[in-house]
């Protein structure tokens, strides 16, 4: 299968990215000169620029399109008002994750989706499927580059910009940059302060430079989505395909909290509600390593006594905690601050149920 590229693809390039495939997408995992330690390091203490280009992009437009959204998705578009964005999630009538994506409320009229990479396609399917006439959804995946400035200084990289800052978090605003109409969110993916800055796709080599020329004297430093995925990591944010997915639901993945359960309609709601009431599904809880050893997804967990109680979905080294963490899908008697074995490579590891995040975010921190 031919990969998909960025329009931001010849700068990685020329930047020396170590690139992987997410999603269906050519994309930077690492850049050279410092790796992802470093990228790390950049957004807990500075300011990292990710390109985040393979996320998915759809527009959802017509009377009535704020209302049918909210009868499919799992989240309560009426708690938010105009300019504000939501999480929120895609299920199936068995209550599986389809995805889980941002909802961008920009009237009642018009409701902007970012879900995954992977699962646009689905998503925009699904609602295609279910729109009623005078509802029209287009998939915008290739027409938008998304660019998220992350870190304690990407309010001074935004000023010298000239883009809006200090909105709430989760809302956005429109701008103008390099000649191009832009939208900036305060929404982000690694526990930092930050902002993504949706860019048609034509202006997003020029939108690209000025981020970097105006974060120089800030240490701005490109990030790839090996960073992305330890600071999510930290945070304990689902990521799809590991604590969500088809046989993981919202549920599962102690996402409870992005489901309108007071609606009266969205798709998966009797499945949803039927586990949140019996209490006996697995549910994902953090790991923290006791010792020297490394998480990674797949990895059986267990008691001491050698009962199995799940497995790891999401595992790392986190540069910040300088020891091992993960996300994991256990039995639901097993209690926070108990000590599990995880496999590690042929050895037995202990690890600390806890709850996440690891280390304390900053998103909403004015």
């Amino acid at each position: 299968m031919d990969l998909l590229h960025s329009p931001l693809h010849d700068r990685h390039v020329a930047l020396g990215a170590k690139l992987a495939e997410f999603g269906g997408w050519d994309m930077p995992l690492e850049y050279a000169g410092g790796g992802v330690l470093a990228e790390h390091k950049a957004v807990r203490e500075g300011v990292g620029l990710f390109d985040v280009s393979h996320l998915g992009k759809a527009l959802v437009r017509g009377t009535g399109a704020a209302d049918f959204v909210n009868a499919c998705l799992t989240n309560d578009l009426s708690r938010i008002e105009v300019g504000k964005a939501q999480y929120t999630l895609c299920c199936d009538e068995d209550g599986g994750t389809v995805d889980d994506l941002i909802a961008y409320l920009r009237s009642a009229f018009e409701v902007f989706l970012i879900p995954n990479a992977a699962n646009t396609a689905a998503v925009v399917a699904r609602l295609k499927a279910a729109a009623p006439p005078g509802i029209e959804v287009t998939d915008q995946h290739r027409d938008y580059a998304i660019l998220a400035i992350q870190g304690p200084s990407s309010d001074e990289v935004l000023q010298a910009l000239g883009l809006p800052v200090d909105h709430e978090y989760m809302s956005f605003a429109d701008a103008t940059i390099a000649g191009a109409d832009i939208t900036v969110c305060r929404t982000g993916y690694t526990g930092e302060r930050g902002y993504e800055l949706v860019v048609p796709a034509g202006a997003a080599v020029e939108v690209w430079d000025a981020v970097v020329a105006a974060g120089e004297p800030f240490g701005i430093r490109a990030c790839g989505l090996g960073a992305r995925d330890t600071l999510r990591t930290e945070m304990g944010y689902p990521l799809h395909g590991h604590e969500l997915s088809a046989e993981i639901s919202p549920v599962m993945a102690r996402a409870g909290w992005a489901v309108g359960w007071n609606k009266p309609t969205f798709w998966g709601k009797e499945a949803l509600e039927a586990q949140r009431a019996a209490k006996t599904v697995r549910t994902v809880r953090g790991l923290l390593a006791q010792g020297r050893g490394i998480p990674r997804p797949g990895m059986a967990v267990r008691t001491e006594d050698g009962d199995g109680l799940g497995e790891i979905t999401s595992g790392t080294f986190s540069p910040t905690l300088r020891q091992g963490i993960a996300l994991a899908l256990l039995e639901p008697a097993v209690e926070d601050g108990a000590t599990v074995i995880v496999d590690v490579r042929g050895r037995s590891e202990a690890f600390t149920v806890t709850k996440p995040p690891f280390v304390q975010p900053s998103t909403k921190e004015s």
